[in-house]
């Protein structure tokens, strides 16, 4: 039986940050961008800097349409943090994590994957939190008051979190299905 796939129509309209810096994992900024696009969500990249051009781990573009300064919580339906280094860079500036914060507070979609659960223990959302991350940093996310699961994908609420490339089917599908439930079902 194939995986449950979210209804296209829920998720057309809805709009998503993508947070990136350099020596960002390639699979884990591009496939959910063009998977969200393809299921008709709007991604802006957002990074330090509007309009820069970051680099991959292996040396692969992505260019920022907005900056931490420029984008307001309200105006989006959710926030993807992938991993490689990226997120060490990310978690360095505050309008980032406070971002990313205020996104929690209001229930808001938010997916991390790999590394990018250190945004999360920068912007102190995981205490009391179920969360998966890549197993370098699990004392990290222990640290920070998460409860640790070794799971391909892990929800809790609005947060969604994975430990690898090798997960992303499974983190798009969990939050794809977060980003369509109504916040009394979070």
């Amino acid at each position: 039986m194939p995986p449950e796939r979210p209804d296209p129509l829920k998720i057309q309209g809805k709009k998503i940050v993508l947070l990136v810096d350099n020596l960002y994992e390639d699979l884990e900024v591009w496939y959910p961008l063009l998977r969200f696009q393809e299921e008709g969500a709007q991604v802006v990249v957002v990074a330090a800097e509007a309009g820069k051009t970051y680099q991959s781990k292996h040396g692969y573009p992505v260019k920022s349409h907005q900056s931490y300064s420029q984008v307001h919580p309200r105006d989006f339906d959710g926030v993807v943090i992938p991993g490689g280094y990226a997120p060490d860079q990310i978690r360095r500036y505050a309008k980032a994590t406070q971002f990313v914060y205020e996104m929690n507070d209001q229930r808001k979609l938010i997916a991390s994957i790999c590394h990018g659960p250190w945004v999360l223990c920068s912007a102190g959302i995981l205490k009391g939190r179920k969360a998966t991350c890549f197993f370098a940093i699990k004392d990290d996310v222990v640290n920070a008051g998460a409860r640790y699961e070794d799971a391909e994908v892990v929800v809790d609420g609005n947060l969604v979190t994975s430990r690898k490339p090798e997960d992303l089917p499974a983190f798009c599908r969990a939050a794809m299905r977060v980003l369509t439930a109504t916040p009394a079902m979070l």
